[in-house]
């Protein structure tokens, strides 16, 4: 990453700070929801902000397919598969587009940039389901589906710039885990 990740790492963690602090363990729904809402838009700016400083304008492309067709299957899933909000606002719970949307970006930093922003983002987007569902916004299955519909496609459309060391994750029926590659 050409000395990217101390640039990309930092700002990870002051995203991660920020999602962090803006979900108190007492907090109201709407508190949830604030934080929700910018826990997804930072994780959003945090990836085009690191492709805006690499000047990777292959990797913008790749984001930009990514968080569209994220927003796509989400959008045509809730209406697939009309579900009531726990707090019975609507029929749109499933999956959670906030939740996919951050999935999605911290997915693309990860694919892309390497684990040591990939994984503070991604626990950024962890925090983004949790306050959907803390909202009562989203039950617990919405956020779940909504982080692997957003990591999925991430990983299938973003392409690692850097492929020398990757940080893959895999899952069968029986168990899951992380694989690590090297390339000498």
């Amino acid at each position: 990453m050409n000395g990217a990740p101390s640039a990309a790492a930092r700002a990870a963690a002051v995203c991660l700070a920020a999602a962090a602090a803006a979900g108190p363990a007492r907090a109201s729904d709407h508190d949830w929801k604030v934080a929700s809402d910018v826990g997804a838009i930072s994780l959003v700016g945090l990836a085009l902000g690191v492709t805006a400083e690499q000047r990777d304008w292959s990797g913008g492309k790749q984001l930009a397919f990514s968080l569209g067709a994220t927003e796509a299957e989400t959008y045509g899933l809730k209406h697939a598969f009309p579900e009531t909000r726990p707090n019975g606002r609507n029929n749109r719970s499933f999956p959670s587009g906030h939740t996919s949307i951050a999935f999605a970006s911290a997915g693309y930093l990860h694919q892309r940039y390497g684990w040591q922003v990939g994984l503070p983002a991604t626990v950024a987007a962890g925090l983004v389901g949790l306050a959907r569902v803390e909202a009562h916004e989203h039950h617990w299955y919405d956020a779940v589906a909504g982080a692997a519909l957003g990591e999925a496609t991430a990983f299938v459309i973003t392409r690692p710039r850097n492929d020398r060391v990757m940080l893959t994750p895999w899952a069968d029926s029986r168990s899951a885990g992380f694989s690590l590659y090297a390339r000498f």
